[in-house]
């Protein structure tokens, strides 16, 4: 009797660990296999082609909860700490650099946009009209402060130390002629649209543009180009970047409706880039 017992004592133990670990497999599947996804956004232009995404992925029966940031140094961290599934403000020099400096594990999955820099002014119309001695205002952020350094050399602004430009980390320390004695102010980028009326000219990423009321093709007296490296991307972490989810998410992004209304609205001020 004791060793019938210890045998169905075994077979129930068995029963339970298979249990458990068929629940624990099913819990994990549901969770590659969600069905709603929570995503940061910056303010601006993002939000409305985030209408567009979200109808494209409903179709598809993913819900996709969007979270909006007012600053660029949010997002990643809120990924990180597992607040968000995924991101979609920032280009990959941007993402680079806060892994670098903060020890992030998040990986590109998507490409989504390109954002054409611009400098406006609310005290001229163009370029030439720039005075010496005027000040300029840019991104304090590695990333975007070099590449609003590299707008001004294109315009023939200032000249920057070669090694900079080929390592893309210009900052204003690496400027080596500066023969209108520019002054070089750099700020938060969510700073700069508000900071437009002590500065000549300032450069204002895209969506925080918009915001202000600033159109890329009508305002900016300095336009990058739209075929530069900045492309902006959907960021998950490292673990899920082949979930199903991620896959679908990217997928509504780059949906033909979604290209078609970045094109209609935008009129070059966005391009897809995918």
């Amino acid at each position: 009797m004791h060793s019938t017992f210890r045998r169905r004592g075994l077979t129930l133990a068995t029963l339970a660990t298979l249990v458990t670990a068929l629940f624990a497999g099913s819990t994990a599947l549901a969770q590659d296999n969600k069905n709603t996804v929570k995503v940061g956004i910056s303010v601006g232009s993002a939000e409305q082609v985030f209408e567009v995404v979200k109808k494209v992925a409903a179709k598809d029966g993913l819900t996709v909860q969007v979270v909006v940031f007012n600053d660029y140094q949010l997002p990643n961290a809120a990924l990180a700490a597992g607040d968000l599934d995924a991101n979609a403000f920032q280009h990959q020099p941007f993402l680079d650099n806060q892994i670098k400096a903060r020890g992030f594990d998040l990986v590109p999955v998507g490409l989504t946009i390109t954002a054409p820099l611009g400098f406006y002014s609310r005290k001229i119309k163009s370029i030439d009209q720039l005075a010496d001695g005027a000040s300029v205002g840019i991104q304090n952020d590695p990333s975007n402060g070099n590449r609003a350094l590299l707008l001004l050399q294109q315009a023939k602004l200032i000249t920057l130390k070669p090694e900079a430009v080929k390592n893309n980390n210009a900052t204003p320390l690496d400027v080596v002629t500066n023969p209108k004695k520019l002054k070089l102010v750099s700020l938060d980028a969510a700073q700069l649209p508000r900071s437009l009326d002590d500065l000549a000219i300032s450069a204002i990423n895209n969506d925080y543009a918009e915001k202000a009321g600033l159109s890329f093709g009508k305002d900016a007296v300095i336009k990058e180009s739209a075929q530069s490296p900045y492309a902006n991307l959907i960021a998950v972490r490292r673990a899920d970047k082949d979930k199903p989810w991620a896959k679908r998410l990217v997928a509504a992004y780059q949906s033909p409706e979604v290209r078609s209304f970045i094109e209609t609205q935008f009129k070059g001020s966005l391009i897809p880039a995918f």
